[in-house]
């Protein structure tokens, strides 16, 4: 097997996150519009959109075991086909039906895609140096994740303008472009994402499946005892709960602003491709707060700072106001996203970790469907600001959360750690960072979370 550097294996999970992010931020602009054209309605686009998350619900937990238990590239390889079959059947779909197949396609390329290659890229950083502060890596994938959508946005829009070609139609010409880019990811993970596997074959995939209850089952016990990562996993609660402010809220606010919803939506466009790129800023300040502050103190100014930017959303008065606001949210938004994963990584061993992330990722489905209802009859009863204010509150008072992880970090740098093994569930922690994580519990079963528990989709 090919043996990789820390730089190598930073430089292939960028490039395949990159990838994997530039033919959503082509779809961007043109998949409402292009739903309309083909004769849906609003109100049919909001139905088949929930196809997404339904399947995302239930199939989150399950693939995140099979991962673990089967390895992260064959899920990787089979999402991504997935995303191209959806992506071809995208450009042909005329009705009702065919768009609610699209959306329950990206529901299972979604459930797939969440967290595998994220896992292959912590374990074989720390498997080329267990002290690798593969945070770094993280922030920069922030970085990666804003330029890749605002660029593929832009690109999109700009396809849209050309016009239509030939008998393709403006709203289709991004898509085509996005199925091309699809194939070339999934090429360039085939050839960039190296990982060892002690068994293959038909008999392998069996026994993996087989083992997924398992492996989740492992993650959950390891959730019930570790205080530390299910603090950090109810961070997910209040920040999904609080995102509808920046997320659903924010585009009313803004038309409140400006006297009309029409010249709020020509300037949500240029602020929408802003905004990923303030994000991509964000995380490229993650190597310094790691310095500066460390990693959960950093994590919860953060989720401090983003409740008081959807404040002054709700507070500050005109449009020139209120999109600075916007903008500092993204930016804080892109900065506490890395630190929050790379505290969560470090409390978890690989063998469970791609399930620990579907954990934490579900967390904010419910916690976001809440706050959807609650803040939206909030601002009807009240006002948007009201509504925007009490979203705010919710993203800060997330911040002490992250106190059992600063806690378990000062015991550790007290502490030298032992060079040599960890036991299963253990973490192989850096400097300053949680130290080993508790052994995880027995077998949970799979389906009875799976059929309980919400998730959340990318």
């Amino acid at each position: 097997m090919t043996v990789l550097s820390v730089r190598q294996v930073r430089f292939r999970y960028l490039t395949l996150y990159g990838l994997r992010w530039l033919p959503t931020g082509l779809l961007t602009p043109v998949m409402i519009l292009l739903m309309q054209e083909r004769g849906l309605s609003l109100s049919q686009i909001g139905l088949v959109a929930t196809a997404q998350g339904l399947v995302v619900l239930a199939l989150e937990l399950p693939t995140g075991g099979l991962a673990d238990a089967l390895g992260r590239k064959p899920v990787l390889v089979a999402a991504w086909v997935v995303c191209l079959v959806s992506l071809v059947l995208f450009v042909v779909a005329d009705s009702f039906w065919m768009f609610f197949l699209v959306w329950a396609l990206q529901g299972i390329y979604r459930a797939l895609d969440s967290g595998p290659l994220e896992s292959w890229y912590v374990d074989a950083t720390l498997a080329a140096d267990p002290k690798a502060e593969y945070e770094r890596g993280l922030g920069w994938a922030g970085t990666v994740i804003g330029v890749a959508i605002g660029a593929g946005a832009l690109l999109g829009g700009g396809l849209v303008a050309l016009g239509p070609v030939g008998p393709v139609s403006a709203l289709t010409l991004p898509v085509l472009v996005a199925i091309a880019l699809q194939v070339a990811a999934l090429v360039a993970l085939t050839v960039l994402l190296v990982e060892h596997r002690p068994a293959r074959g038909a008999a392998a995939v069996r026994a993996s499946v087989a083992e997924a209850p398992r492996m989740v089952g492992q993650a959950v016990g390891l959730l019930r005892r570790n205080r530390v990562l299910l603090a950090l996993v109810a961070v997910e609660l209040f920040w999904g709960f609080g995102m509808v402010t920046f997320e659903s809220l924010l585009p009313v606010r803004l038309a409140e602003v400006v006297g009309g919803a029409d010249r709020a939506a020509a300037l949500l466009g240029p602020a929408s491709s802003a905004a990923w790129l303030a994000n991509a800023a964000g995380a490229a300040l993650t190597p310094l707060m790691l310095r500066r502050l460390g990693a959960a103190p950093a994590a919860a100014l953060m989720r401090i700072l983003q409740g008081v930017t959807v404040v002054g959303m709700g507070l500050l008065a005109g449009p020139v106001g209120v999109l600075i606001a916007y903008l500092a949210c993204y930016t804080v938004h892109g900065a506490s996203n890395p630190l929050h994963m790379g505290l969560l990584h470090r409390q978890v061993d690989g063998p469970y970790r791609t399930s620990v992330l579907s954990l934490n990722s579900m967390m904010g489905q419910p916690a976001g469907a809440l706050g959807a209802v609650v803040l939206t009859a909030l601002a009807d009863a009240t006002s948007i600001t009201v509504a925007m204010l009490v979203g705010g509150v919710v993203l800060a008072v997330a911040a002490p959360l992250y106190l059992p992880a600063w806690r378990a970090g000062r015991r550790t740098a007290d502490v030298e750690p032992d060079p040599v093994e960890h036991q299963p569930g253990e973490s192989a922690s850096g400097p300053g960072h949680p130290g080993p994580a508790l052994d995880p519990a027995g077998p949970v079963d799979l389906f009875t979370v799976a059929a309980s528990a919400p998730a959340r989709s990318d």
